[in-house]
């Protein structure tokens, strides 16, 4: 593919950027939504931070890790331990407890799929929180803040950034970071929405779309 359009949302976002800033010349557009680019903060924010809303189910969350030594080490590396688990129940269970956390924290939100992560097949699930676990466990082995501090290297390329101002999952302030150093980016903040689907965040992800395309 020699010129393409891309589009991503959470993670997808962080793999568009990395690769937009690596090949620029051969993006046409950007189109991205809740909008992560999986520096330290984020992380921390995500699996550990926001527990301060979920109290309950973070606890729940630390403790399925703690036998992977996740309760006083590092969480993260605990699952990708379980995970990686010869025993299909262990990497089961741990996949599980991972979607129950990933889906209390998008639970305040009223529009999009209910038990977004956790209603997945199991293979799907475990296959999905295998990857999260992975390369958030490693920070994506990106330099910190790197997809933030060189986006100004996307000059000329022209970007749609749709973020839902209630994300508790990926706070607005990394769209709006990225929005700062990159020229040609749109931002658009929909109070109304969180990270998962919302009506006019569709709306507006479809506009650029149809747009660009023309």
């Amino acid at each position: 593919i020699e010129r393409w359009m891309l589009t991503g949302g959470s993670w997808g976002s962080t793999l568009t950027l990395a690769y937009a800033q690596r090949h620029p010349h051969r993006v046409t557009e950007i189109v991205l939504s809740a909008i992560f680019t999986t520096r330290r903060r984020e992380v921390d924010w995500l699996y550990r931070g926001v527990g301060r809303f979920f109290p309950a189910q973070w606890q729940a969350f630390r403790a399925a890790g703690a036998g992977a030594g996740g309760r006083d080490g590092d969480l993260l590396a605990a699952y990708t331990r379980l995970l990686a688990d010869p025993d299909r129940t262990v990497r089961e269970r741990a996949a599980t407890a991972w979607c129950r956390w990933e889906d209390a924290v998008l639970s305040m939100e009223t529009t999009g799929i209910p038990n977004l992560y956790s209603s997945k097949p199991t293979d799907a699930m475990v296959a999905m929180v295998r990857i999260c676990a992975h390369y958030f466990a490693h920070v994506a082995w990106l330099e910190e803040g790197v997809l933030i501090r060189e986006a100004g290297q996307l000059a000329g390329i022209p970007g749609v950034l749709v973020h839902g101002l209630a994300d508790l999952s990926s706070p607005v302030e990394t769209a709006w970071a990225l929005a700062q150093r990159w020229p040609d980016a749109e931002l658009h903040v929909v109070a109304a929405a969180g990270h998962k689907g919302h009506p006019e965040k569709r709306a507006i992800l479809a506009d650029a779309m149809v747009r660009f395309a023309g």
